[in-house]
């Protein structure tokens, strides 16, 4: 059955919003927007499974904890930890007009004041969206660690950070 152009934009726009549902997360990750980053998710119910590291959650709120508790410690008045998300190659797929997955490779950098170190990983991102009350929300977020790299931060290395 070929689609109308209504259906096929329809697509489209619901595409580009989930793709900005995706940025908005990530955005509110390195922001240290607790607030945002749990509004990504759906209100009761998303299947979370952020690995060995961080763990799995049947709703978000859980790791919405966990999130709020690791990124905004500090240490001496900053931040212990500075997070860089960049997700990149989405490869979208909408179900229908309330249902979507979407898979994206996630280049991940962490600075650890504390432990005076810097790691580096690509890992994979499988997500599930569906509509609550009229827009996009992330229903699962399943990642896989593809490879990390954790190498101790030079001597007399600066870090300048504005985010307080």
């Amino acid at each position: 059955m070929e689609l109308t152009v209504e259906q096929r934009l329809a697509r489209l726009e619901a595409i580009e919003s989930i793709k900005a549902l995706k940025h908005r997360y990530l955005r509110a990750c390195d922001l240290k927007q607790p607030e945002v980053f749990r509004e990504c998710f759906v209100a009761r119910g998303a299947s979370i499974d952020y690995g060995p590291a961080l763990g799995k959650f049947d709703d978000a709120d859980g790791i919405a904890e966990v999130y709020r508790r690791l990124a905004l410690a500090r240490h001496d008045g900053d931040y212990v930890v500075l997070d860089m998300h960049h997700a990149l190659h989405p490869d979208i797929e909408i179900l229908s007009e309330t249902e979507a997955r979407g898979a994206w490779t996630l280049r991940f950098r962490q600075v650890d004041r504390v432990a005076r170190t810097e790691r580096v990983s690509a890992i994979e991102y499988d997500d599930r969206y569906e509509v609550e009350d009229g827009a996009w929300r992330i229903r699962s977020c399943h990642v896989r660690m593809l490879w990390s790299l954790s190498t101790p931060l030079p001597e007399g290395a600066e870090i300048m950070e504005t985010l307080s």
